[in-house]
């Protein structure tokens, strides 16, 4: 192929050398590049294995000179545009190429491309797993499972790509067959500079829908996401009301129980599923589902059937049923790292909560959490580094039913003392895990771990 022609002999620096990164370069050294790897931290002995195979040179430890050799630099997942070795980079007037611009020439297939705040790794799973349960062939990847990278150079009818703002901030040649927007709230603020700059790159997706495509968002973003602007695709928001048969849109409708979507006319309406047959929680779930269901109907698969649709499983930590007992309910939200999650699952979530907060803070204001823990709980316990802050918000919007916790332990425990029978005890921290767990992933399973032995203790 042209592309594979144009990298043969060619000089390629990979900066980053994490799942994105390494598959980058192993991409970059199949197509013939010569390809040096600059990773600022160590490298996984599993990946300094791989580079041994595909003669890929390196460094760990920060970015040297020696990156500065080469045609191209190709920027990994997660790398911030104002890196130092990349302004180096800029002044000698090396080519600078983000990974999905890097990639996108070497993918086969029709590309779904999903983002938001919130919502976007359960919504690009299931859209994974509803078009391989109606036959088709699917990768799905990008900011979960696969990187990018790895869906190159293989034909697949379908690939859906979770992708994320740090990704979408360098996307300019990057070209996708569907943008779906799950919703727009504050987020990595401290990597972005500014709530505009993290906006502006979850815009860049519409940006990217080739001509004739579809687009489906969130009807209040329309603004945000400069839909407006792109007069040459389908155009899909997303509404709760009843479905108007004139207006193209997706429509969950709580009169009837049902989400719709219509293109545009009485012949083009299509109803996607009832609410009762959706395993999730909340109704945020049900706007996931609403999009991820609206892909088979656009590319017209047919109907998903009912037991394909509930039989979805979501991925762990997001909104999770993690037991109960005495009537108290646990659920796991470990992924909401962002004030915008945490306060969805509050809202989403029925009946009366104690929610346990806290972790590491990307700089968001806590009075949005504050407002949302006054209204749709009767007690809060906070733990890690942001706990102070969280406090000081709650003092000032009128809530002191909270206590402060240590660890963990401390904090299940107390929440569950502070529960009464018909409760949910909700794990959705605000913010990162970085100062306590090595991910998301690792403080779910822990909180999870715990509600067991107090299940297992209130059982006996």
């Amino acid at each position: 192929m042209d592309e594979e022609k144009m990298l043969s002999g060619r000089k390629i620096t990979v900066v980053g050398a994490g799942v994105s990164g390494s598959a980058l370069a192993e991409l970059a050294a199949d197509m013939g590049a010569c390809v040096f790897v600059s990773e600022k931290k160590e490298i996984a002995p599993d990946t300094l294995k791989l580079f041994a195979e595909k003669k890929i040179e390196w460094e760990a430890g920060g970015n040297t000179a020696r990156a500065l050799d080469a045609d191209e630099i190709v920027v990994s997942s997660g790398v911030s545009p104002e890196v130092p070795i990349l302004a180096e980079a800029r002044s000698k007037g090396i080519k600078i190429t983000g990974e999905l611009d890097f990639v996108h020439p070497f993918l086969d297939g029709i590309v779904i491309g999903v983002t938001g705040s919130n919502g976007k790794t359960t919504t690009t799973s299931m859209i994974g797993y509803f078009l391989e349960r109606m036959g088709c062939s699917v990768m799905t990847g990008g900011n979960i499972g696969n990187a990018v990278a790895k869906a190159a150079n293989k034909a697949f009818d379908f690939i859906v790509l979770e992708l994320s703002s740090f990704q979408l901030c360098w996307a300019k040649d990057f070209m996708c067959d569907v943008a779906v927007v799950t919703n727009l709230a504050p987020d990595h603020i401290d990597w972005h500079g500014s709530y505009e700059n993290y906006v502006a790159a979850k815009a860049n997706l519409i940006a990217c829908v080739a001509p004739g495509g579809a687009a489906i968002y969130q009807k209040r973003d329309e603004e945000a996401l400069k839909v407006r602007e792109r007069e040459d695709i389908n155009k899909f928001p997303l509404f709760w009301g009843e479905e108007d048969p004139h207006v193209k849109g997706v429509y969950l409708d709580e009169c009837v129980g049902a989400a719709w979507i219509n293109g545009g006319g009485c012949r083009m309406k299509k109803k996607l599923f009832l609410f009762e047959i959706i395993r999730l929680l909340g109704k945020h779930n049900l706007e996931n589902a609403a999009m991820a269901l609206s892909i088979p109907a656009l590319f017209n698969l047919g109907d998903v059937p009912e037991d394909v649709i509930s039989s979805y499983v979501p991925p762990a930590h997001r909104c999770a049923f993690a037991g109960k007992v005495k009537d108290i309910t646990f659920v796991d939200d470990s992924k909401g790292t962002n004030v915008a999650a945490s306060v969805t699952a509050m809202t989403s979530l029925p009946g009366p909560k104690v929610i346990i907060l806290g972790g590491q803070g990307k700089g968001e204001d806590y009075a949005p959490l504050a407002e949302a823990v006054r209204d749709n709980t009767h007690a809060a316990v906070i733990l890690g580094a942001e706990k102070e802050k969280i406090a000081a918000a709650l003092d000032a919007a009128g809530f002191t039913a909270y206590r402060l916790a240590k660890d963990m332990p401390e904090a299940v425990n107390t929440a569950y003392s502070l529960a009464e029978a018909g409760d949910t005890v909700l794990l959705s921290p605000a913010c990162t895990s970085w100062d306590m767990y090595k991910s998301y992933k690792a403080r779910g399973e822990h909180f999870c771990g715990i509600a067991k032995e107090i299940i297992e203790r209130e059982s006996k």
